[in-house]
């Protein structure tokens, strides 16, 4: 299963005068991975360049920033498939000390600098989420919220109308057991509506 990342992570090689300033960190979409490079140009001015990677919501980017084409972006986005990770920012601060890497030890340099940052970054998993939507008569209002809190789903919205319409949203891998024990105990008299 796909996972992302609770909360950022960082590493620092140095190797032969270059220092690389690795960091691995939860990112939503390319336009807030786009800030988050800006800023770190902000935070080191003094940087012969900031490579990126970046895994999230379906989208992928491999930026080299200046290094020689293949030898940054795409080695550390494929530490990022590798570990099978979603909605992450891979980032790497390069100082060049004065001695060229050549191609090979450019690649290893970004990979090593990314694989050591996921060392120490805290990872949870990804599950796919499904989201319900039923109508129950108010004498199973009570019932259907014990069993939400139950099945430590969440309940997203709750309408009064002639019928009490609720919509809740958990694990999709528990979402038919959910639905079959609400329709046991409600004996008939729940209503599921499409969510979508």
């Amino acid at each position: 299963m796909p996972q992302t990342l609770a909360a950022p992570a960082h590493s620092e090689l140095l190797i032969k005068k270059s220092r690389f300033i690795g960091c691995v960190q939860p990112m939503a979409d390319r336009a807030s991975a786009q800030a988050a490079v800006d800023a770190l140009w902000k935070q080191h001015p003094g940087a012969a360049h900031v490579c990126w990677a970046l895994l999230a919501g379906g989208q992928s980017a491999a930026v080299d920033d200046g290094e020689p084409s293949g030898t940054a972006g795409r080695p550390m986005l494929d530490v990022l498939r590798h570990q099978d990770l979603e909605g992450v920012l891979a980032t790497v601060v390069r100082y060049f000390g004065g001695v060229k890497l050549g191609a090979g030890g450019l690649v290893r340099a970004y990979t090593d600098a990314i694989a050591q940052a996921l060392l120490t970054a805290p990872k949870v998993t990804l599950q796919r989420m499904a989201t319900l939507q039923c109508a129950v008569p108010y004498a199973l209002e009570g019932l259907l919220r014990r069993e939400v809190e139950a099945a430590g789903a969440d309940l997203l919205d709750v309408q009064h109308g002639s019928l009490v319409t609720l919509q809740i949203r958990l694990p999709e891998a528990q979402s038919a057991g959910f639905v079959q024990r609400i329709n046991d105990q409600g004996q008939g008299r729940v209503g599921w509506m499409d969510a979508g």
